[in-house]
């Protein structure tokens, strides 16, 4: 299946506790490959505790009486605007790192960055 995808394609193997198909696997398969999955201990961590929390605190900060479209993709765009900026130090520290940069290896911040607060709470009460 994955030899026979497109040129870059996307995998997001999401299944928890074991992904679809481990990075190891994809990647001795095909080199071009952008890849994602539900654990931690891989790059690109996709995980509803970078929305949720904040979904919620930016709804309930403009008293929405429901969670709309508009702001799911507010949240959207807020995550996909904090990946491509500089990592703070705070989470390069977190996660025992040096470096971090918008890349195949991250392609959606971190869990514990602290920006996804504000920057996501205040996405999604902005289109509430």
């Amino acid at each position: 299946l994955i030899k026979g995808m497109a040129k870059n394609p996307i995998i997001f193997a999401l299944a928890n506790p074991d992904p679809e198909v481990l990075p190891s696997v994809a990647h001795a398969i095909r080199d071009d490959i952008l890849m994602a999955t539900g654990r931690s201990d891989f790059p690109n961590q996709v995980n509803n505790a970078l929305c949720f929390p904040y979904l919620f605190r930016g709804a309930l900060d403009a008293k929405a009486k429901q969670i709309t479209d508009d702001m799911k993709i507010a949240a959207a765009h807020a995550l996909s605007a904090l990946a491509r900026e500089p990592v703070p130090q705070a989470v390069l520290d977190a996660y025992k790192l040096t470096e971090l940069s918008f890349g195949k290896t991250y392609i959606i911040p971190k869990p514990f960055d602290p920006r996804l607060l504000e920057r996501v709470s205040k996405a999604v009460a902005g289109a509430a």
